[in-house]
């Protein structure tokens, strides 16, 4: 295996990954936003829908790096979901799946521009999708922060 193929492999590998956490936050968000109740509900419901909605997103681009910059099958799977009822639990679990992923994706942003050599026809594209994901998921924890007042 050459050196490109292997690091296509490894990259292949860790967007799997990724795509499952960002099935598993899509179906979180849009599970918690259905518990919510109360008379301050309807706003937080409407923006863990829109983040619902950008996780969405986020799986269709994972899925097409590595099935067409790749060559290697997505991931059907899911990462483990948190359950929460109350509204400050709901945010707080969400919160820290957000910091999780972007922990992760940061090592894979890192990891494509240490191998932009191997990556001779994938790197930019790489480069681009796998940065703008992780400037998504950094919107996201401002959002809920500002939802649970810090």
């Amino acid at each position: 295996m050459s050196s490109s193929a292997g690091i296509k492999k490894e990259l292949a590998k860790m967007l799997n990954q990724a795509l499952e956490l960002e099935h598993q936050a899509r179906i979180q968000y849009l599970a918690h936003a259905e518990l919510l109740k109360g008379i301050n509900a309807e706003p937080v419901i409407e923006r863990l829908k829109e983040i619902a909605s950008d996780e969405q997103k986020h799986e269709g681009i994972f899925r097409n790096l590595v099935a067409s910059y790749l060559d290697e099958e997505p991931s059907m799977g899911i990462a483990p979901t948190h359950k929460a009822k109350d509204t400050k639990k709901i945010l707080e679990v969400n919160l820290a799946g957000e910091k999780e992923a972007i922990d992760f994706y940061k090592k894979i942003y890192q990891k494509v521009i240490e191998n932009r050599t191997a990556l001779q026809y994938e790197f930019e594209t790489l480069e681009h999708e796998i940065r703008h994901v992780i400037i998504d998921e950094q919107e996201h924890v401002t959002e809920l922060n500002v939802l649970l007042g810090i």
